[in-house]
């Protein structure tokens, strides 16, 4: 038999988070036909009724309805999976299969466990197919998760302590940088160079780990052995194969891009 070409619709209303899920999904499930974005919880009921995809991911909160309510309005005619910032709204029915979610940014493993279940339940159980047993358990996924946005918001959790200073090593000197003052970090397999505004230093600790403790408002990794000051940024050339330099106020470096953090430039 024939399967048809499974479609979805997406609906958040950060474009970029949109466009990165299409992308992702155009990885994990090539087959699968993204007909539409929507950029709110109206306009993803409109583009349903009009275009009725078998698949809907709706970000929870969203401008005028929310995920939730355009999920109801919905009624259970497609495979639904909610795109949340909050893992908190994941909500017990969820792991139990009436309905799927996301926490963004979401993780490509994590999408291909979702797309093997949606694949599955395509195949035994299309929307509106009448188990009413599933329909249930999604109606009270729903009421759960329409409670819990009802409920007064959770204290926000307390932001990250970002590095404040590096520590390097200078002939017999110890330095203390200043991490807003770092203009780039460069790393090989055993040491990263520190270019700050005062000048330049070794230090051992690798990218991988400086990274972690730094502010993603203010550093960007744009390479695997490369992390740069956004604030430095002069320009970006595109470059062959999906690459790009980077070019810095006032300096003579030129920084690589890879194809892995093209998508940071994208606007450009």
């Amino acid at each position: 038999m024939t399967l048809a070409i499974p479609t979805a619709l997406i609906a958040d209303d950060e474009p970029l988070l949109r466009d990165s899920l299409a992308r992702a999904l155009a990885k994990a499930w090539p087959e699968l036909q993204v007909v539409a974005q929507a950029r709110n919880g109206r306009e993803a009921v409109e583009l349903f009724e009009r275009l009725q995809p078998q698949i809907v991911f709706l970000d929870v909160h969203m401008p005028g309805l929310s995920g939730v309510e355009a999920a109801r309005a919905m009624a259970r005619r497609a495979q639904l999976v909610f795109v949340t910032a909050y893992e908190q709204y994941a909500v017990q029915a969820f792991e139990q299969g009436a309905l799927d979610y996301l926490v963004k940014p979401v993780e490509p493993a994590r999408l291909a466990d979702t797309v093997q279940r949606l694949q599955e339940r395509l195949r035994l159980t299309p929307p509106g197919g009448g188990n009413a047993a599933l329909e249930a358990a999604v109606e009270a996924a729903l009421a759960q998760l329409s409670e819990r946005l009802r409920a007064p918001p959770a204290a926000a959790p307390a932001q990250p302590a970002y590095l404040q200073w590096l520590r390097a090593s200078v002939g017999s000197t110890l330095k203390l940088i200043p991490v807003d003052q770092i203009i780039f970090m460069r790393s090989d397999e055993k040491y990263t160079l520190v270019v700050w505004q005062e000048g330049e230093a070794l230090i051992r600790t690798p990218i991988r780990e400086l990274i972690e403790q730094l502010d993603p408002q203010a550093f960007a990794q744009v390479h695997r052995s490369v992390v740069v000051s956004l604030h430095a940024i002069s320009h970006v050339n595109r470059g062959p194969n999906e690459t790009a330099d980077l070019h810095l106020r006032g300096r003579p470096e030129v920084l690589p891009v890879s194809r892995s953090y093209l998508h940071l430039f994208r606007q450009m």
